[in-house]
């Protein structure tokens, strides 16, 4: 009884070893594509948000990937901006800010909706992509919605970018203190 357990459990992971090994080439498993040196491969890695290290988290308070949110100024700026507008989805990895349909009073026929994507982490005039959408309805069927462009997508950014240059600011002589 022990000894067919046993043989069974052998066949399998010999199936197995058979099965992953006639995959083929593994992805990213070229030698030639890195560095030679596993300090610098780890580095790279941990830089990356490849990996995670259990002693490294005992020198400095400090979160992985998620540390972004917290951190970064202009995600901190844009929420703040259109703070008073109710969010439909927030994505912080996937980088993007909606808002849902926003009018500012309930007889109105005409709301608008905001998008932000942020392209980099770094506080400069192309680091974003807003779409500003305007929805203007005849009746709660008949509705037209079409992508707004000019001055609000103008000064929308520019008083992110103000605001998260004042909060990088803030950080940077915090972290002088």
């Amino acid at each position: 009884m022990k000894s067919t357990k046993n043989l069974k459990i052998t066949f399998i992971l010999f199936l197995l070893a058979i099965l992953f090994n006639s995959c083929g080439k593994l992805p990213g498993a070229d030698a030639r594509k890195y560095d030679p040196d596993p300090k610098k491969r780890v580095q790279k890695n941990l830089e990356e948000g490849r990996g995670f290290t259990l002693m490294g988290s005992m020198k400095e308070a400090r979160g992985g990937v998620f540390e972004f949110a917290s951190s970064n100024e202009m995600w901190r700026a844009s929420l703040d901006i259109i703070d008073f507008m109710p969010l439909s989805s927030v994505n912080y990895s996937g980088g993007i800010i909606i808002t849902d349909w926003y009018s500012t009073d309930q007889s109105s026929n005409e709301s608008i909706k905001i998008s932000i994507r942020f392209l980099t982490n770094e506080v400069r005039a192309d680091a974003l992509d807003i779409k500003v959408f305007n929805k203007k309805c005849l009746a709660l069927t008949n509705c037209v919605i079409s992508e707004k462009t000019g001055d609000l997508i103008t000064k929308l950014k520019t008083k992110i970018l103000r605001t998260a240059a004042i909060y990088e600011k803030q950080k940077k002589e915090k972290k002088k203190k």
